[in-house]
């Protein structure tokens, strides 16, 4: 019916630049995560990351960057995967 139109050719079509943004926007809201901890004091993985960087304990801190890069890099995964089923001429390239 007419949903299934919509579904199948309207949302998956309007899906992809809102795919793009959400996963631009990870890395901007991991960055965010350090600033608002650190500002007010929340305990979190960002203030963690300060704490480690003013203290220079550097194992700590390679661990801290290379679990916010992995969850970059495992969302960006993702938004690829999705675009492919979104669009499959797209996942073909």
């Amino acid at each position: 019916g007419e949903t299934a139109v919509l579904v199948r050719h309207a949302l998956r079509n309007a899906l992809i630049p809102v795919v793009t943004v959400l996963g631009l926007q990870v890395g901007a809201l991991l960055g965010g995560a350090v600033i608002a901890e650190t500002v007010f004091a929340w305990p979190g993985m960002g203030r963690l990351l300060i704490t480690a960087i003013n203290q220079r304990d550097y194992p700590l801190v390679q661990a801290l960057v290379l679990v916010i890069a992995a969850t970059i890099s495992l969302i960006n995964f993702l938004v690829d995967i999705l675009y492919a089923w979104l669009n499959p001429r797209i996942g073909a390239a």
